[in-house]
């Protein structure tokens, strides 16, 4: 019987193997190390990811229509342009002033500014884009240009193919 000692090189048939057992004091030694606030201090003291809303896009017969809930943000701080065929959406929600006697159990909402870009298809017209923000809700709509609109096509039957053919 060999007697094995914890991290040592054993010699074997292929050469100097190093041997790695299960060890409980080792496991014992890195549970107590282990500061369970340390991941919660890093969270706390990382730079704020910012505020990002979703948006809702879908397309209708005759328009384009993008929403997003933006509760605690004014018009003022709220901005929608159009430059070619991108249209941006850009914003700020304050954060609440802190006071020094308040304590806090849970902050969890986010503050910052953002901005989001959307390319649009080529059948969108830019020229009459309207937008409105009403109860945190935040609208969008872009018209078609006429031409894009979708036209069905009439299949011609069967026998009728047959026939032209023959």
């Amino acid at each position: 019987m060999a007697i094995v000692r914890r991290g040592e090189e054993q010699e074997g048939t292929r050469g100097i193997v190093r041997r790695r057992e299960w060890d409980p004091f080792e496991l014992m030694r890195d549970m107590f190390l282990r500061d369970p606030l340390d991941e919660i201090r890093r969270a706390l003291s990382a730079p704020e990811t910012g505020y990002l809303p979703h948006f809702d896009v879908k397309e209708t017969r005759d328009a384009y229509i993008f929403k997003a809930d933006l509760p605690g943000i004014r018009d003022e701080d709220l901005d929608v342009t159009v430059t070619g065929n991108r249209l941006t959406v850009s914003g700020r929600r304050e954060q609440e002033k802190r006071e020094e006697d308040e304590r806090y159990y849970a902050y969890e909402r986010s503050y910052g500014t953002f901005s989001r870009s959307f390319t649009l298809p080529e059948g969108a017209d830019t020229t009459g884009v309207d937008a409105e923000l009403r109860n945190g809700e935040l609208t969008i709509r872009l018209g078609k240009k006429p031409d894009v609109h979708t036209k069905k096509i009439p299949l011609r039957k069967g026998s009728e193919t047959g026939k032209a053919r023959a």
